[in-house]
């Protein structure tokens, strides 16, 4: 075992309760990752100094957690926690303790952690690392193990299950047998989570290069169901591609298809379809089973899932409008207006992330990353739009509602109609975008509107 290597700045911070003759330990993921070569980025502490006391040792601490021991450092430039050992009572809510008492012993602290693997702990002063759970072992053979009963743990925080699987999806480890027999068990436990904390972790494993594994593991321990309802009522639905596989496992492989680091597109992958199970029927003339209107209804529901997950209003409109958009049909005889007025139509900050989906879906069909020939020359033909500048938005016409006003059309509805006929206009011949001219088609435009009013 490599001796643990403090960093000079964390050697500076220890010190200091050295000096003051309080204890100090590395713990967590900072310890986890050094024993499994990852690079650590975040250092938590624990130590048997009382909130009160951190705060008297450094100049600038922030109270994030105090009541349950817990502050922030601002040492150096750099925010480090430190949270005073503690033991913590029942969890009545299976969210949070009751109670939480600050004790003097970090191997009484370090029971109350959740896997084996996070309860390891380096002292900062003799450098010793503290295992009481055989967590080192656990590391060496990739193992995500809760400690002592695991039942008892994920009834304390029902997040914990998830979070077993982020461990698992991100690290690469598996989960021992008991621990997922418990979350198995418990695993309807986990709606008294908060969303928030929900989404987290879910963000945390779909940025795994490839969370089908985790998704298709949790569904198989009926934990999946709690979480995305909408997707796991899509399994046995239909079936697609050359895999023979049904809209479920579509689904978890279309989001392994999406780049690792989109997470819109992810999202947008993992929902496309969600709306399979309620558009499905039979067609007697086709002979065969479809999906009409597929898109809309899984653009609603993935709305809703969205929403309930706590998603930024920004993020959850990107997503939805990729989904909603996702069907359509590119062919080699789309003109090049045709092409202009689906980009407008999409909008040019969504068009290659909506590519990117039908990669993904394409992906999720055939397990294959190369693209459609078509999609290529999509790809390309839009690739040239956007580099020729052409006017595709409203913004990007050679007026304005303030132009066409000082050229005597009046100001009021009229003038966001003319706009977007104008741009209709320029999309068909882009050669018409220049003022003159489009203010002279303006003129003529709102004579018709007027007359068209009066009529």
């Amino acid at each position: 075992m490599k001796p643990f290597k403090l960093p000079e700045r964390i050697k500076s911070f220890a010190d200091i309760f050295h000096k003051n003759s309080f204890e100090l330990y590395i713990v967590g993921g900072a310890v986890r990752d050094y024993y499994i070569g990852k690079p650590v980025k975040d250092y938590d502490f624990a130590t048997n100094a009382l909130p009160e006391q951190v705060s008297a040792l450094f100049k600038i601490t922030i109270p994030t957690g105090i009541e349950h021991g817990t502050i922030t450092v601002v040492f150096m430039g750099e925010r480090f926690e430190v949270t005073t050992f503690r033991s913590e009572s029942t969890y009545s809510n299976s969210r949070h303790p009751d109670e939480v008492t600050f004790i003097g012993s970090i191997a009484d602290d370090l029971m109350r952690r959740d896997f084996t693997i996070n309860a390891l702990a380096v002292n900062t002063l003799t450098l010793e690392l503290l295992d009481n759970h055989h967590g080192f072992s656990d590391l060496k053979n990739k193992i995500v193990r809760a400690i002592g009963d695991p039942a008892a743990r994920f009834n304390e925080d029902s997040l914990r299950m998830l979070r077993a699987f982020r461990f698992s999806a991100v690290l690469g480890f598996s989960i021992d047998e008991r621990t997922i027999t418990a979350i198995q068990s418990c695993s309807s436990k986990i709606a008294h989570v908060s969303f928030e904390r929900i989404q987290e972790e879910l963000h945390k494993i779909l940025a795994v290069p490839y969370p089908s594994k985790t998704l298709l593991t949790m569904e198989k321990y009926n934990l999946l169901e709690y979480l995305l309802p909408e997707l796991t009522a899509c399994k046995g639905v239909g079936s697609k591609g050359t895999n023979n596989i049904d809209t479920f496992q579509h689904l978890c492989q279309s989001c392994d298809g999406a780049p690792q680091s989109n997470a819109i597109v992810r999202w947008a992958a993992l929902l496309h379809d969600v709306g399979k199970p309620d558009t499905e029927h039979y067609d007697l003339e086709k002979n065969k089973i479809i999906f009409h209107g597929h898109d809309k209804v899984s653009a609603a529901k993935a709305d809703k899932l969205l929403r309930r997950l706590k998603f930024s209003n920004q993020f959850r409109k990107e997503v939805v409008h990729l989904i909603s958009n996702h069907m359509f049909n590119y062919t080699a005889e789309w003109s090049d207006a045709a092409v202009r007025r689906f980009v407008s139509r999409i909008g040019t900050d969504y068009i290659h992330n909506l590519i990117l989906l039908r990669e993904a879906d394409f992906y999720g069909s055939t397990g294959m990353y190369f693209q459609k020939p078509l999609l290529t020359e999509l790809i390309e033909r839009v690739n040239s739009l956007l580099i020729e500048n052409a006017a595709l938005r409203i913004s990007d016409l050679a007026v304005n509602g303030k132009i066409l006003i000082k050229a005597g059309i009046k100001e009021g509805p009229a003038i966001g109609t003319i706009l977007k006929l104008l741009l209709e206009s320029v999309i068909d011949d882009p050669s018409l975008n220049r003022k003159d001219t489009l203010i002279k088609i303006a003129i003529k435009m709102n004579e018709m509107y007027y007359l068209t009013e009066k009529t």
